[in-house]
């Protein structure tokens, strides 16, 4: 019988590798541009340092990871056609680590600004009156 901490790191070890096959996927031709559009999202959130929901809160830090990440590259992969998904799962196995693109940390980094400077623009009404 397979130990719990084994199972869950063989389940890690699974999610990083479908998505460096997604990583891969992008870069092929016979990928639909929507299904592209939505990998791309969904490699960017794996690949971002910046959660969705912070890590730190309890339980519902790692809800994103647990759930939005598996929900992500599930859907990609039925709406990719298969003999991509197969020439990408072939790339993945000779990548031996997962793919640096300083550009797109760049974006995730501006993106993440943009959001919280709109966010503080739209809160600060409340918070100047509230003291």
């Amino acid at each position: 019988m397979i130990s719990f901490s084994a199972r869950l790191r063989q389940w890690a070890r699974s999610l990083k590798q479908q998505i460096l096959m997604l990583y891969c996927a992008l870069r092929d031709p016979g990928m639909p541009v929507f299904t592209r559009w939505l990998a791309i999202v969904v490699v960017a959130y794996a690949l971002s340092p910046i959660d969705l929901i912070p890590d730190v809160i309890p339980v519902l830090g790692y809800l994103d990871d647990v759930i939005l990440l598996p929900v992500g590259i599930w859907l990609v992969i039925r709406m990719t056609p298969p003999e991509v998904i197969e020439r990408a799962r072939q790339q993945a196995t000779l990548i031996s680590s997962k793919p640096v693109n300083k550009r797109a940390a760049v974006v995730i980094v501006i993106l993440w600004i943009i959001t919280a400077l709109l966010l503080a623009k739209v809160l600060w009404p409340y918070l100047a009156t509230s003291g």
